[in-house]
């Protein structure tokens, strides 16, 4: 809505006037101009800023746009200018426009659209009361009319009057509708989410990759699909069982193709026998073997899952992946055979399946075995709760790395080839672990903490990326770079060292070609 208040020396409306009426019929506003507002508080705000506008906010010599206000009275953008009269004192009159809004930030925003247009219709108003003056004052000098009017009643004229526009008011209304609808549909507030994330643009990157595969893998099927057609009508001429063959085969073609997607590739969400929070991953493993598999992951190491659960297995794969960011990620969730570590970094395998001897001598994995219980009283023991949980199976003495722990008919063990790896962990394991112990704190809370703590960790990999890969620091200086992160020590090293692997292809080459256009100028 708005509202129009002149001065009472520029009565806009005559008595019992309603106002200028405009309707929006495809947003349905209505514009309405009246010589007072409808609303008390709308009528207070509007008349201390036209008084500011006019008295306060001005100075001599001084004209043109002025922006004020408070979340209280509003927001006030107001252009003073002077209109020639020559019955005022010193020829001119001060007028006012002004734009009252309570929010700040769009009218900030609108103000050169809205000063551009306004300054176009003071220059009309004053181009017309500069005609008017101009044609008084060749018929008369107004000096004495002034004198022997000076203490007259109503000598203080209208602005339709010093402009000779009768029907101005119904023209300001026009214009001043014309302005707001343009304003309004010209800025729109939306909710920014600021810049995409590597993992968004990672996974932007695969899916354009997986896109490129597909369109690759039909073009090879039509490839396909032509020769076998043309083997066809070249058989038809022979004899016509080699017809029936080729034939069958080329409709059988569609089967001989896999339907399964390979190792890696698929999305899948934890099951209802499965992990469904870190937390409860924690509360199974135990705190200290739980810090084990994390340190693991952080670090780039292979976590091995093995068991006959494939669904367990995958949602703890997808808690886990949850760790690194998605460049970092290389999954197979569940294979009939050992997986090099060059492949993925988590891997599931079957329960028979054994690792060679170079893995089990290696300090680079972890493994958890899940074993199946197969009686339901064993199954009853085993209830998934925090008490029957957390606490450590002491009948397990094979190893000094290994626990045996009971949830949901399972016994998971736990082992890995480096005992004391965590003592000394990465600050985001530490501080991940205090979110977990932090009851208080939601799952989803502790989701969106992870994300943050992701973020830091990847804008550090990204200042190293650049101070080393591309600027070609010395040691020292990376050294020195690394005490400024917070990133000296050596699990905090390996991690910023594994996790540049999960810098986006756009940002390599990004920082890459800078580089080269810096060093070629």
């Amino acid at each position: 809505m708005f509202v129009y208040i002149p001065g009472k020396g520029c009565q806009s409306l005559p008595a019992g006037h309603c106002g200028f009426v405009s309707r929006d019929t495809e947003s349905g506003i209505v514009y309405v101009s009246q010589q007072l507002p409808t609303r008390p508080e709308l009528c207070e705000m509007l008349r201390q800023g036209c008084v500011r506008s006019l008295s306060c906010e001005v100075y001599e010599e001084h004209v043109g746009p002025v922006f004020f206000g408070d979340e209280q009275h509003g927001y006030v953008l107001t252009h003073t200018f002077y209109i020639r009269d020559g019955l005022a004192r010193g020829l001119r009159r001060l007028y006012s426009l002004l734009m009252l809004m309570a929010d700040r930030t769009f009218l900030v925003s609108c103000w050169p659209f809205l000063l551009a247009r306004l300054r176009c219709l003071i220059v009309e108003l004053q181009t017309r009361a500069n005609v008017v003056f101009e044609a008084e004052q060749a018929e008369v000098r107004q000096r004495a009319l002034r004198m022997n009017s000076a203490f007259v009643p109503g000598a203080a004229r209208s602005l339709p009057l010093l402009t000779q526009h009768h029907d101005l008011w119904a023209a300001m209304h026009t214009s001043f509708t014309w302005l707001l609808k343009a304003c309004a549909s010209r800025l729109t507030e939306r909710c920014l989410e600021g810049a995409p994330t590597e993992d968004t643009i990672v996974e932007m990157e695969k899916q354009l990759e997986r896109e490129e595969e597909a369109r690759l893998r039909a073009h090879s099927l039509a490839d396909d699909g032509e020769h076998a057609a043309d083997g066809n009508k070249f058989e038809t001429t022979t004899t016509g069982d080699s017809t029936e063959t080729l034939t069958s085969l080329s409709e059988g073609h569609e089967q001989l193709l896999p339907s399964c997607p390979l190792p890696g590739e698929g999305s899948w969400g934890p099951s209802e026998g499965g992990f469904q929070s870190l937390r409860q991953m924690r509360q199974v493993l135990g705190p200290a073997w739980f810090r084990v598999v994390a340190w693991h992951v952080l670090l780039g190491n292979q976590v091995i899952w093995r068991g006959e659960k494939e669904s367990l297995i995958r949602s703890a794969f997808v808690l886990l992946e949850t760790l690194l960011p998605s460049g970092c990620v290389r999954t197979i969730p569940y294979s009939k055979m050992y997986q090099d570590a060059y492949r993925c970094n988590f891997l599931g395998i079957e329960s028979h399946v054994s690792l060679p001897p170079h893995i089990t001598a290696s300090e680079l994995y972890v493994l958890v075995d899940i074993r199946t219980r197969r009686t339901a009283e064993a199954c009853c023991t085993g209830v998934g709760t925090e008490r029957d949980s957390a606490p450590w199976d002491n009948r397990d003495t094979r190893s000094r790395n290994e626990r045996t722990l009971l949830w949901r008919c399972c016994d998971f063990t736990v082992s890995c080839g480096c005992p004391g790896v965590s003592e000394h962990g990465p600050t985001v394991l530490n501080k991940l672990e205090a979110a977990l112990e932090n009851e208080s704190l939601s799952t989803a809370v502790v989701e969106r903490c992870l994300v943050c703590l992701k973020e830091e960790w990847m804008n550090k990999v990204k200042v190293l990326f650049k101070f080393t890969k591309v600027e070609q620091r010395s040691h020292e200086d990376t050294q020195r770079l690394l005490s400024l992160l917070g990133a000296q020590d050596d699990a905090n090293v390996r991690l910023l060292k594994f996790w540049v692997t999960g810098l986006s292809k756009a940002y390599r080459s990004h920082l890459l070609a800078a580089s080269r256009a810096m060093a070629n100028s």
